[in-house]
């Protein structure tokens, strides 16, 4: 997908109807922007041009020692986000993937952050 040509708006909506989707997934803002939890833990953080950075994302946990490979392979797509990367999070510029890209990395992001018992009623 290239570059797309809708708004932070238009990406926040997209990011918020995934996530939302997810059992026991709210919203709250933190540090002034949409903040996805599941059991008051965080496994979505939206990133609106952070410190001038020039990137609509999220930043979301992935499986360790999958960060470095996933930056490697799309450095145009991934990155180390400010914070939580030494965290192995990773940054992902949402115009540059498709619906089912992001559906797919938040419901992975989800499954590693929510309680076990509650993967079941993601299915």
């Amino acid at each position: 997908m290239s570059r797309s040509i809708l708004t932070p708006e238009d990406h926040i909506e997209r990011v918020r109807r995934i996530a939302l989707a997810l059992p026991e997934a709210s919203e709250k803002l933190s540090h002034g922007e949409p903040t996805f939890f599941v059991r008051k833990k965080v496994f979505v953080m939206f990133s609106n041009n952070h410190h001038n950075d020039g990137r609509i994302a999220i930043w979301i946990p992935v499986p360790v020692g999958h960060q470095a490979a996933m930056i490697a392979e799309a450095p145009e797509i991934y990155f180390k986000p400010p914070y939580v990367g030494v965290k192995g999070w990773v940054g992902v510029q949402v115009g540059m993937i498709n619906n089912e890209i992001l559906s797919t990395l938040i419901g992975q992001a989800w499954k590693l952050i929510a309680p076990r018992a509650l993967h079941r009623a993601s299915h």
